[in-house]
C-alpha cells in the first residue's frame, strides 16, 4: 500500500503504511496538542537543535528545510495576539442579544496568547435571561470542544453554576472556575469580545433582512400567523411616547416588502388630548392618518403623498386597549376592513380584533422576527426624536427671546462672551461689536426683565 498525497507534499508522516510507528505518531500528536495549548518553547527548541545538528552533519538541504519550518512557527506565534503578560490559559465569552436571537464570541487564550476564536448566532427557542443563556451556551460549546480550560470568563455568572461546574469538572478531570472580569487586561478583552459579538449580530441581521427570499418568507409567515387575507406588503406601526407631563408624540414607521420605508415615516404631535391618556392619543393619531387617506382618495393629487396608500396591516405597539381605540376610529371612518393588531408587553403575544386573549407567535419564527424588526424600528424612531428634542432644549437660551437674534447671532454672542450671564455684565459697546447696534441696545434690558431662572 502506498501513502497518500499528503505524505508526498510533506503534510503527513504516513502512519497508515508504517512510515512511523505508533509511539512516534503519538509523540507527534502530543507535541502538536502541547503547541496548540500555548507551549511553544519545546517545539522551537527541537527545531533549532535539529537545524544546527543537520548543519554540523553537512545535511544542508535538511538544515534549510528546518530553518524554514522554524521561521514559519515563529511567524505563526507572532500573529497570535498577546492578551496577558502571564502564561494563562482561559476561554472568554462575549454576548450580544435581543428577544429572539443571540450572538456569541468565544476567545481561546493559551499561554497568554489568543490562539483562536469562534462566533455563533443562536435562536432563543424559549425566553431566557442572560445567566440561563450563558449556561445553555456553555453546555453546548464544551459538548464538542476537546479542551476545557481551568478558567472560563463570562459577562454574567451562568445559571446553576455549581451544576455546570461539576459537569465540566468531570469532562476535564479537573476543576473549572467561572469568573466575571472586573478590571485590567481581562476586562478589556471581555469588552472586545462583546463588541465583536455586537458587530457580528448586526451583520447577521443585515444579511437576513436584505435577502429577498427570506423577506418573502417572513411576510407569508406573518400572514399565516395573524390569519390575514393577503401578505402584509405594507405595514404601519404606531407608538405613543410621553416626553414629559404635557408633551406627547406618536411615531409612525412604515415597512414595504419587509423593509423600512423611511421616506414615509411620520411623527404626530398630540394636540387634542389632555394628560397622559394613551388610548385617546392613539385614537387621535389613527383618525388623523386615515382621514388624510380618505381625503386624498377622494381628491387625488398629482403627486401621491405618504398617506395615499392604505396599509395591509396596522400594528399598534400598545396592547389591547390602544388596539380597541384604533379599531373604533377605523370603524367610525368606514374603514373596518383595515387589518390591525396590538403588540402586548411580551411581544410574542399579539392581540387580534374581537379576541379577549392574545395569540402567541412561535419564538424563532419568521413572523415574529419581522414583527420584532418593525417594533424595534418604531422604538428607534421615537428615541431619535427624544434625543433631538433634548438637543434643542440644551441649545435654547434666554437670547431666543430677543427680537433680531437668530441662531447665527446667538452662536456668535455665546462664542464671544461664553454665557448669558457674561453678556449681562458686558457694555452696550462690547455687545455692538458682535451684533448690530440696534439689537445690542435691546439685549440687556430684555434679559434683565426675565426671571432669574430664565437668564440662561
Amino acid at each position: 500500500k502506498r501513502p497518500c498525497l499528503l505524505y508526498d507534499i510533506g503534510k503527513c508522516a504516513a502512519p497508515c503504511v508504517g512510515h512511523v510507528d505508533a509511539e512516534q505518531h503519538r509523540a507527534i500528536v502530543d507535541e502538536l496538542m502541547s503547541f496548540m495549548d500555548g507551549n511553544y518553547d519545546p517545539v522551537l527548541d527541537r527545531l533549532d537543535k535539529e537545524m544546527h545538528q543537520a548543519s554540523t552533519d553537512l545535511e544542508f538541504e535538511r538544515a534549510a528545510r528546518l530553518r524554514d519550518q522554524l521561521a514559519s512557527v515563529r511567524k505563526a506565534i507572532e500573529k497570535q495576539v498577546v492578551v496577558s503578560d502571564r502564561n494563562e490559559h482561559f476561554d472568554l465569552i462575549g454576548i450580544a442579544e435581543d428577544d429572539l436571537e443571540a450572538a456569541l464570541q468565544v476567545f481561546f487564550v493559551r499561554g497568554g496568547r489568543m490562539v483562536g476564536r469562534k462566533g455563533f448566532v443562536v435562536d432563543k427557542v424559549e425566553e431566557l435571561d442572560r445567566p440561563a443563556l450563558i449556561a445553555s451556551f456553555v453546555r453546548d460549546l464544551y459538548m464538542t470542544e476537546e479542551e476545557i480550560p481551568r478558567e472560563i470568563l463570562v459577562p454574567d455568572l451562568p445559571a446553576d453554576a455549581d451544576v455546570l461546574r461539576e459537569y465540566l469538572r468531570e469532562k476535564r478531570t479537573g476543576p473549572v472556575h467561572f469568573r466575571v472580569p472586573q478590571r485590567g487586561e481581562k476586562r478589556a478583552l471581555a469588552e472586545t469580545a462583546s463588541q465583536n459579538a455586537t458587530e457580528s449580530f448586526a451583520r447577521h441581521k443585515l444579511r437576513r433582512r436584505s435577502d429577498f427570499a427570506a423577506r418573502a418568507k417572513q411576510l407569508n409567515s406573518l400572514q399565516a400567523a395573524l390569519s390575514l387575507p393577503d401578505a402584509p406588503l405594507r405595514i404601519e406601526c404606531y407608538d405613543i411616547s410621553n416626553l414629559g407631563p404635557t408633551e406627547k408624540v406618536a411615531s409612525m414607521v412604515v415597512f414595504e416588502d419587509g423593509l423600512p420605508k423611511k421616506s414615509d415615516y411620520r411623527r404626530f404631535a398630540i394636540k387634542g388630548v389632555e394628560g397622559q391618556d394613551d388610548f385617546a392619543s392613539m385614537a387621535e393619531v389613527i383618525r388623523r392618518r386615515f382621514t388624510a387617506y380618505l381625503t386624498e382618495r377622494e381628491q387625488p393629487r398629482e403627486k401621491p403623498t405618504k398617506f395615499s396608500y392604505p396599509p395591509n396591516l396596522v400594528v399598534i405597539d400598545g396592547g389591547k386597549g390602544q388596539l380597541n381605540a384604533a379599531l373604533d376610529v377605523l370603524a367610525g371612518l368606514g374603514l373596518p376592513d383595515i387589518n390591525a393588531v396590538g403588540l402586548a408587553k411580551r411581544f410574542e403575544e399579539v392581540y387580534l380584533p374581537g379576541e379577549s386573549e392574545p395569540v402567541r407567535i412561535a419564538r424563532g419564527s419568521d413572523a415574529l422576527y419581522l414583527l420584532q424588526h418593525v417594533r424595534d424600528e418604531a422604538h428607534r424612531f421615537a428615541i431619535t426624536y427624544h434625543r433631538t428634542l433634548r438637543g434643542r432644549k440644551t441649545t435654547q437660551s434666554a437670547l431666543d427671546r430677543v427680537p433680531g437674534i437668530g441662531p447665527k447671532r446667538k452662536r456668535e454672542l455665546l462664542r464671544t462672551f461664553g454665557s448669558v450671564r457674561r453678556i449681562l455684565q458686558a457694555s452696550e459697546e462690547e455687545i455692538a461689536a458682535v451684533v448690530p447696534a440696534d439689537v445690542a441696545r435691546r439685549i440687556v434690558p430684555i434679559l434683565r426683565g426675565l426671571e432669574p431662572g430664565l437668564r440662561e
